[in-house]
């Protein structure tokens, strides 16, 4: 490898679950794609213990919630310590909890590669040079330095990202105002705190991750960031957690201990030429509802099959800035939640009358709605322009019976591929696709049994491979849908207008 020169469409740099997913997306989307990663071997640690109804959604648009067995969703959660039932909302829950990050990054690998991406660990990113047509990389191996050339770069690599220091995109915000801590505590049962509790000098949580194992958090009111680089250790855990519960636990044993802060920063753009962002790399906040990780994937899903059509060929001018143009708003939105909570449930005593209000406002139901549907990341709706109302939401899980046979709006979206569900039976709806064979599966359908609000009413719908709509039509003649195929899956020839 250290002579050699490996040519791919797109490098990602970071085989976190971002990276990964993005990975996947890509292979889906035809493009080849290599992946590079520090760590030899993955942690096995795991910050994130689930995803948002919104990125579960996302992986079930891929077929791949059965790799995680069968995922329980809570449908009580919380916004900045005030619980509620998120469930008044249609669609929305609290999560998928009791995954651990590690599981998250397991499964994805094993898709990514089955698709065929190659990951190499061990393979330390250590600068680049974007060209005009093209970008190389540096690398670090175990056989000595490397250089890998794409068409395009993703930095996947977290909060302290070398690709996004070596292309100079800026990444400002609100630096980190206090300490917090989290451990995985063995053999001691310690009560269930699954939501966090607020006490008199801060707050904890807990909650038991497997058999004897309890994963708690600390969050001390007043502790300042550390000042020095040194690992967090148990005895700091112990020591804050006695602090606020009166229990001590600094005999136990521990599988992990690290610790986290309030910063907040978002990159000024998640593209720079052929260079782009993903993830922590763009974006990072309080952990708060455990939106982290799942907005990353979230990311990824947006991302991969725009870079995908970009590399290939396949791509109308501009589609590949809609990256940008939709995600740095619906991160910009996570970080103002997560902001928003961080004051309410970890502020201090002066917090107090503003956890009051919110309490006071949650009885609304329209509260509880908003709320939820931020946090859930349901309620992301990319501006395209206007239209119907639905043009740029995400469509809904749907069961849906045609000619031939029940299908659903997720399992039609397992290829990664455009929908276009003609709900009316009109021929020349298909007839106005029929150029895009090749990159939209058209479907005639209806939906199935229950209430389907959303679709009542509806002539043709197109969605988008992130399942987002990107055409809605109530009324029979298909106004608009060329222009939409065109925009969203590019443009086609004389030859591939043609079905085999």
């Amino acid at each position: 490898m250290a002579d050699t020169e490996t040519d791919t469409d797109v490098i990602v740099v970071g085989a976190g679950p971002t990276g990964l997913t993005l990975a996947g997306e890509l292979r889906l989307g035809g493009a080849r794609v290599t992946v590079v990663e520090r760590l030899a071997e993955p942690t096995g640690q795991s910050r994130g213990l689930g995803f948002t109804a919104r990125a579960m959604e996302a992986f079930d648009q891929r077929g791949l919630l059965p790799r995680f067995g069968t995922p329980e969703t809570s449908p009580v959660g919380h916004f900045g310590g005030v619980r509620f039932d998120y469930t008044v909302l249609p669609g929305a829950h609290f999560g998928a909890r009791g995954i651990p990050q590690s599981r998250t990054e397991a499964v994805l690998e094993e898709w990514a590669v089955e698709l065929g991406a190659v990951v190499h660990r061990g393979w330390e990113f250590t600068g680049l040079e974007a060209g005009d047509s093209a970008v190389e990389i540096t690398v670090r191996t175990p056989e000595g330095p490397g250089r890998l050339r794409a068409a395009n770069l993703v930095g996947a690599d977290g909060g302290h990202s070398r690709v996004r220091e070596a292309a100079g995109i800026a990444f400002p915000g609100t630096p980190a105002v206090r300490v917090m801590y989290l451990a995985d505590v063995v053999g001691r049962k310690l009560r269930p705190r699954p939501l966090g509790e607020r006490l008199e000098h801060g707050m904890v949580m807990a909650a038991p991750l497997s058999d004897g194992v309890d994963r708690i958090i600390v969050c001390p009111d007043g502790a300042p960031p550390r000042e020095d680089a040194e690992p967090v250790t148990f005895a700091e855990v112990a020591d804050a957690w006695r602090r606020l519960t009166g229990e001590d636990i600094a005999d136990a044993d521990t599988e992990w201990v690290s610790s986290f802060t309030d910063a907040t920063r978002q990159a000024v753009t998640y593209r720079a030429g052929r260079v782009l962002l993903a993830g922590d790399a763009a974006h990072i906040h309080l952990p708060a509802g455990g939106q982290g990780m799942s907005t990353g994937i979230l990311d990824a899903v947006n991302l991969g099959w725009k870079l995908a059509a970009e590399v290939t060929g396949r791509a109308d001018p501009g589609l590949l800035d809609t990256y940008h143009a939709e995600r740095h708003p619906a991160g910009a939105r996570v970080l103002l939640n997560t902001r928003a909570q961080g004051t309410v449930f970890l502020g201090g005593r002066e917090s107090d009358p503003l956890r009051a209000l919110f309490a006071e406002l949650i009885a609304y139901d329209d509260v509880k709605r908003h709320l939820a549907g931020a946090v859930s990341g349901i309620d992301v709706r990319y501006d395209l322009g206007g239209g119907h109302p639905l043009t740029g939401g995400r469509v809904a899980p749907r069961a849906l019976v045609g000619p031939a046979g029940r299908t659903s709006t997720a399992r039609l979206l397992h290829p990664a591929r455009g929908v276009l569900l003609d709900l009316a039976d009109d021929p020349e709806i298909r007839t106005a696709a029929a150029p895009w064979h090749d990159r939209v599966t058209v479907t005639t359908a209806r939906p199935a049994d229950g209430p389907y609000d959303e679709l009542a009413g509806l002539h043709a719908l197109l969605i988008r491979p992130d399942g987002h709509a990107a055409w809605v039509s109530d009324a029979p003649g298909g106004e608009g849908l060329t222009d939409a195929l065109h925009r969203w899956f590019g443009p086609v020839t004389d030859r591939e207008a043609a079905p085999a």
